[in-house]
């Protein structure tokens, strides 16, 4: 069966082009132009990921990404956008995207995030709960009760304290998470020297993760990180 996607583009060029391009790689697509009119599309077409650019009349693509998460927790959605500020980027993330691509972009690059959304997706679906421990990031496997960072075949063995930094990073993956809330959930509070020690940890995950350079640690300067996971 064909993997549905639901494409929101107000340009009708770029959408016809980019609508036939996906359907030649064997997906179903509808296409709608007007973002105030995709949520009511949800009762009679049941996508398997959604392609919402940004910019679009009456409801953007931010906003619509926040409704549909609102109603459809798992549903994967990669944002169109011709916007490169990171904070554009994290308010991508913020309201519910699990990818983003930048305008112009190639076709190539385009399905090559939709078929990893989809396995991502598919392999989330199908973790059971006995591999809550195990939590996939990007190219690692994060083992929270070993403490231990795998790549292939290299073990890297945190200490306890960047575990459980980096399992809250991890639990609030794509989202902004509060620094003061970081500090009082590991430490039980936010005195300057644990500030200090949170600053070594950011940096040592940072050079942990720095294999997978898709994988980022946005420091946002008076508020927190944004963990960004693809």
């Amino acid at each position: 069966m064909k993997k549905k996607i639901l494409y929101v583009e107000d340009e009708p060029f770029l959408g016809k082009i980019v609508k036939e391009t996906i359907e030649g790689k064997d997906f179903e697509v509808l296409l709608i132009a007007d973002g105030a009119l995709v949520m009511d599309t949800f009762k009679s077409f049941t996508p398997d990921i959604c392609i919402l650019d940004v910019m679009l009349p009456n409801v953007d693509g931010f906003t619509l990404g926040l409704q549909i998460r609102n109603q459809y927790p798992k549903l994967p959605i990669i944002f169109v956008t011709a916007k490169i500020e990171t904070e554009d980027l994290i308010k991508g993330f913020d309201s519910g995207g699990t990818d983003y691509i930048r305008k112009p972009f190639s076709m190539k690059e385009l399905i090559v995030r939709i078929n990893n959304q989809l396995d991502l997706h598919q392999v989330n679906q199908q973790v059971s709960d006995t591999k809550k421990d195990r939590i996939e990031l990007g190219k690692f496997l994060f083992i929270k009760d070993k403490y231990e960072l795998v790549l292939k075949k290299n073990v890297k063995k945190l200490s306890s304290r960047e575990s459980e930094v980096l399992t809250i990073l991890a639990s609030n993956r794509n989202q902004t998470v509060d620094r003061k809330t970081l500090l009082m959930d590991v430490w039980g509070d936010d005195s300057y020297y644990n500030s200090r020690t949170l600053d070594v940890y950011i940096r040592k995950l940072r050079a942990y993760l720095a294999d997978d350079p898709r994988i980022e640690i946005i420091t946002l300067k008076g508020k927190g990180y944004h963990f960004i996971v693809p």
